[in-house]
């Protein structure tokens, strides 16, 4: 068995189940490993909140969310890590078969309906009447500076994580 991104930062507990996950959602464990480093600042921490959004734990659960999926934010924060896989793993169900790249990954976290999409699509524009604040909450994903963030560029965090999640002091250790 390969070594896990980012093992090293998690318990075996916690290694275990993100590989069933995997296995069952049909992906990758070390993209599901990267996306929740981008997310929590590679803490893991389920307790972990976003100031801005008020988005909480290993994937960023926001409110709507976690009421859809059957439980709340103050609930999702005071699980163990542990305990939130199971919660992501809910959510993530819902893309089985769809996680074929660690951009679809990160997008089914970020914005669901860009998963699935080629890397060019474009997920948050400037200029979109629609979703204006979308582009302004996200700006800092736009990597060229021409307005409009692309599924590709969206991913760009989850993509560094992990490759700094397979590096030697934070890859899974040998037993």
């Amino acid at each position: 068995m390969k070594p896990l991104a980012w093992g090293a930062k998690v318990s075996p507990e916690f290694r275990q189940k993100v590989r069933a996950m995997a296995f069952n959602l049909n992906t990758d464990p070390d993209w599901l490993m990267a996306c929740m480093a981008f997310e929590t600042g590679k803490t893991f921490s389920p307790s972990i909140v976003n100031k801005t959004s008020k988005a909480c734990g290993l994937i960023q659960f926001m409110g709507p969310t976690a009421i859809y999926l059957g439980t709340t934010q103050a609930d999702l924060v005071a699980m163990t890590a542990e305990e939130q896989l199971d919660w992501v793993y809910k959510y993530m169900k819902r893309f089985t078969g769809k996680l074929n790249t660690i951009e679809d990954c990160y997008l089914a976290i970020l914005l669901p309906s860009a998963c699935g999409k080629p890397s060019d699509y474009i997920v948050f524009d400037k200029a979109d009447p629609k979703h204006p604040k979308w582009y302004l909450q996200n700006r800092g994903l736009d990597t060229n500076n021409n307005a409009q963030i692309t599924k590709q560029e969206a991913a760009s965090g989850a993509v560094r994580m992990l490759v700094a999640g397979q590096s030697p002091e934070n890859i899974e250790p040998e037993v």
